[in-house]
């Protein structure tokens, strides 16, 4: 279960740094709109999803078993 977790919290916090690096790129470039949404919000998106990869990580390390 746990180790669900951890992978969870890895995937979703490498898609968060991408879609991050996406939107910073794209606002850079000029393109204030990706798919329809203004870059800042994709951007909050990535952040979002990190976030709660962080979350994810930090409850896994806290219920691990203590040896």
């Amino acid at each position: 279960m746990y180790k669900n977790l951890a992978l969870a919290g890895s995937i979703s916090g490498i898609l968060g740094t991408l879609i991050c690096f996406i939107a910073g790129l794209a606002r850079i470039a000029g393109y204030y709109y990706l798919a329809g949404y203004q870059s800042t919000t994709v951007f909050n998106v990535g952040v979002g999803m990190m976030v709660f990869a962080c979350l994810v990580k930090l409850e896994t390390l806290s219920n691990q078993p203590r040896l």
